[in-house]
């Protein structure tokens, strides 16, 4: 008897234990949640006070000009732009960097399209406009439109900012700029060449911007209407008369050269017959094409003149 009512003390233990083990992981979970959510919240709050500062930070310095942010309050004082060839380091430097922004261009539009992040790194989806107004990183205003997307790569350190990388199509931002053409222009060129050659008028045409100046080289005996203004004019003053005054006229050993401010160069020669002598030429020449957008915008001759007004008797 006093052996069953000792097991049976022993089992009552055993469970006055077991319910006090329960409950004190109970306790322990339940603080351990509550730790995690103070955590959570604070890095939340950390994260969200953070992209708040950097937005309105780069708002302000951008759109308004607010050049004297660049302090430490805001930035590290070891600020690094991740950038090829060296990087810029340090807030001065950094300030300086983003002042040629601010003095190359007016007009402008900086926002950020979307931003989020996690821990101390921020991402950026921003959109740059301006007219390139004013000296650029030693580029003399052109009077070009930007209009360019990029992301930004961030890192925050103890609230502020500490590194940057940017990513950014700089090719469209340089043909933007006019200080690189568009890869379309010397095929543009190429293609009207060719169907010159098979007397595909209407395709060079295609070519054509609707108001097109077109000068012939001085001298020349088709510059007597410079400039030509328009398509219609270029075929009725140009295209027409080579065709009626000469048995041939073709364009030889052309190369094509692509150049800044979407312009391309043309050099060759001009090999041709006149009909009221039988006379032939063969002639260097040099064409200055000038597109915007896929389209002719100006075209200006330079010839060998004297051999061709010899010929025409001019």
């Amino acid at each position: 008897m006093d052996s069953l009512l000792g097991f049976k003390t022993k089992i009552n233990k055993a469970k006055f234990n077991l319910k006090s083990m329960k409950k004190a992981l109970q306790l322990l979970l339940l603080f351990t949640l509550i730790a995690c959510l103070s955590s959570c919240n604070s890095e939340d709050k950390q994260l969200a006070d953070n992209i708040n500062m950097y937005s309105n930070t780069w708002d302000e310095i951008i759109n308004n000009g607010k050049l004297e942010l660049f302090d430490n309050t805001r930035f590290d004082e070891d600020i690094t732009l991740i950038m090829s060839p060296e990087n810029v380091v340090g807030i001065t430097n950094v300030q300086e960097f983003y002042a040629n922004y601010l003095t190359g261009f007016s007009n402008i539009e900086f926002t950020i399209v979307d931003v989020f992040g996690q821990g101390d790194k921020i991402m950026k989806h921003w959109n740059f406009k301006g007219t390139h107004s004013g000296d650029f990183f030693g580029i003399p205003a052109t009077g070009k439109m930007v209009d360019i997307d990029g992301v930004t790569l961030v890192k925050m350190k103890n609230g502020k900012i500490t590194q940057e990388q940017d990513f950014m199509d700089n090719m469209a931002f340089m043909q933007q700029l006019g200080i690189l053409s568009s890869p379309d222009n010397v095929s543009i060129i190429d293609g009207m060449y060719k169907s010159f050659a098979t007397g595909d008028v209407p395709a060079v045409l295609a070519a054509f911007d609707a108001n097109i100046i077109w000068n012939e080289a001085e001298n020349f005996p088709y510059a007597d209407r410079n400039p030509y203004k328009g398509p219609d004019a270029v075929v009725d003053g140009v295209f027409a008369r080579l065709g009626s005054e000469w048995d041939y006229w073709n364009l030889v050993d052309i190369e094509l050269h692509d150049m800044a401010n979407d312009q391309v160069l043309a050099t060759g020669r001009y090999q041709a017959k006149y009909k009221k002598n039988g006379k032939t030429i063969d002639a260097q020449f040099a064409h200055l094409w000038t597109l915007k957008e896929g389209k002719v915008l100006n075209f200006q001759q330079y010839a060998d003149t004297k051999q061709v007004t010899d010929v025409v008797g001019k």
